[in-house]
């Protein structure tokens, strides 16, 4: 019998017609107000239209099930859910234990773990498979081997885009994803997570300046981690930076929150107070990133 792998991510809208479903889904069955839909769809046609999250995701699971079946042949069987656009993970776990796996391990599209991400991944996960199948539960994996050194390469080739006499004077803003503020009170490590792959990331690159920030916290009422990138970048800017390069290291594929909050919102700010803005690529089904999920599937087995 196969061990079947379970890839979880967020999931999005693949049509413009699914957003306010999407985001009804999100929001916990709460319809959204007209001004927070149209705010969203005003975003995703910023980006075209609608988010390529859909088509990067079914890319990164299929780059892990080839790297599996490259390093094991005929062991894994890989299957994707999402945590809320069909196919949900609950569906894609009921269908393991349909056919009659007894081990899946999970792994979530996201290298930082905390109590709002994929501790609700694997919990969901581990429900919809019940107590007949083994459930083995990946949780941050950014110490993974090889996984730094690759945002260390995607940092140098950034500053690559950058003059060499302006590299002494250039800050790097690692970035990730806000939550909200409650979960610190909870002992949460998300925070320090980002700090500390921000730091070694820093050091593969040979990047002596560089600091972190906080972007895409949503639209709600609570207070969310900051700063948020864009008050950061006005603080870098009074010091008397004049470049930067962003990477946002907490995102491993090319959507919504890279593609507008930093390639749109973030570097608006930039141009408008005078600031060269330079983003590292997306990992998206880069080979290289794929080897790296399989051999910490292959390690979970």
């Amino acid at each position: 019998m196969k061990t079947g792998v379970l890839v979880m991510a967020y999931g999005t809208p693949t049509t413009p017609q699914d957003v306010e479903t999407y985001y009804t889904r999100i929001r916990h069955g709460r319809a959204p107000t007209p001004e927070l839909l149209t705010d969203l769809v005003r975003r995703y046609d910023a980006i075209g239209g609608i988010s390529p999250l859909a088509q990067r995701t079914a890319a990164q699971v299929d780059g892990i099930a080839s790297a599996l079946e490259l390093a094991s042949p005929g062991k894994f069987d890989v299957r994707f859910g999402s945590k809320y656009e069909p196919p949900l993970l609950e569906e894609t776990a009921e269908s393991f234990v349909r056919d009659g796996f007894t081990r899946v391990i999970g792994i979530a599209l996201t290298p930082h773990s905390s109590s709002m991400s994929t501790d609700q991944y694997m919990s969901r996960a581990s429900q919809a498979l019940g107590a007949a199948v083994t459930f083995s539960a990946i949780g941050a994996w950014w110490e993974a081997p090889g996984f730094l050194e690759l945002i260390a390469g995607r940092v140098r080739e950034a500053l690559d885009l950058i003059p060499a006499e302006l590299h002494a004077t250039t800050e790097v803003i690692f970035s990730a994803h806000s939550l909200p503020e409650k979960i610190l009170a909870t002992g949460d490590t998300y925070p320090e997570q980002l700090h500390e792959s921000a730091r070694r990331a820093a050091r593969l690159a040979g990047v002596t300046r560089w600091d972190i920030a906080w972007q895409s916290a949503g639209r709600t009422a609570d207070p969310w981690i900051g700063p948020d990138i864009l008050t950061v970048l006005r603080k870098k800017k009074d010091e008397g930076v004049n470049d930067v390069v962003s990477c946002p290291i907490g995102f491993v594929s090319d959507h919504l929150e890279v593609l507008f909050d930093i390639d749109v919102e973030a570097q608006g700010v930039a141009k408008e107070i005078g600031l060269n803005l330079v983003r590292t690529r997306s990992l998206n089904d880069d080979p290289a990133f794929m080897a790296i999920l399989a051999n910490v599937i292959g390690l979970a087995a």
